[in-house]
């Protein structure tokens, strides 16, 4: 497993102090700009872009306008939710909560696809593991290895919950008990604060409008279908591999199991999407 480690994002935002007209408008992730000059706007976001007056220009009122409505207010970003990470070496770890009640340190790692859990987990949460239970491949140093995928009711962290959240059963070495992915870590924009040892999530999804059907942008509709269609993809990959070089027929029996899971989620996803009316383009 590559390690991938935790990352501090920072969002600064400038305003020049001239006397002109100020734009504010805000992106598809949701981050807020400021500009003096509207050419400045990208074109698809300059209707709904904000204007600004300099201090100078808002100390004599004008005559009010009773012509036109008053502008919708601005839908504020979800509040954060906060919690406290330890920190271990050069990695961070945060305290979660599997299916309601088992208690569990996970490494952070906002660059890992899946939240990896520990075979006595599973076992502590009452989860059984045979061949009927789907696969993922693992590269490691010398081959691919077949690692089971299970589905935990759900994963909290501080305030922050998801349900039906996909969790690769591997155990971890230095006596990590799992890491927190992008199962999770997916439906949240994470700040990490390594400094200070904290870890801020903000609920991706906001009000649905046609910029953001379902309530989430562009960018979150195309990383969970590209997700989902990469690991069919390396899946039938290795199950033409079992096919030509005669793989065992468990293996087999486990990838076929495991293209039927990530096709019913990747179902499960374009119902969404549609319902929500989400372009086909963001779906790739």
């Amino acid at each position: 497993m590559r390690r991938v480690l935790p990352f501090i994002i920072a969002l600064a935002f400038f305003v020049p102090s001239s006397y002109g007209d100020m734009y504010k408008w805000v992106d598809d992730k949701g981050v807020v700009h400021f500009t003096d000059d509207v050419s400045n706007i990208p074109e698809k976001y300059r209707e709904d872009a904000e204007t600004r007056k300099s201090p100078q220009e808002t100390l004599t009122p004008k005559p009010r306008e009773t012509t036109h409505s008053p502008l919708p207010t601005e839908a504020a970003e979800p509040e954060g939710i906060t919690v406290d990470l330890v920190q271990s070496g050069s990695v961070s770890l945060a305290e979660v909560v599997l299916n309601g009640n088992l208690r569990q340190y996970f490494v952070v790692d906002t660059g890992a696809s899946f939240t990896l859990i520990g075979r006595e987990a599973v076992k502590e949460l009452g989860m059984t593991i045979d061949e009927n239970t789907p696969v993922i491949p693992i590269a490691t140093a010398s081959s691919v290895v077949l690692n089971p995928l299970v589905t935990l009711r759900s994963v909290s962290v501080g305030k922050a919950e998801v349900e039906n959240v996909d969790a690769v059963v591997q155990n971890l070495p230095g006596g990590a008990a799992g890491l927190l992915g992008n199962s999770f870590l997916g439906k949240f924009k994470v700040v990490l604060d390594s400094v200070n040892g904290k870890m801020t999530l903000h609920p991706l999804q906001g009000t649905p409008s046609p910029d953001r059907p379902g309530g989430y942008g562009r960018e979150y509709w195309s990383s969970q279908f590209h997700n989902y269609q990469r690991s069919l993809d390396q899946l039938n990959k290795m199950k033409q591999r079992y096919e030509e070089k005669g793989g065992s027929s468990t293996e087999l029996t486990r990838v076929n199991n495991a293209i039927r899971h990530f096709e019913n989620q990747l179902g499960e996803l374009e119902r969404k999407a549609s319902n929500a009316g989400v372009p086909q383009n963001w779906r790739q």
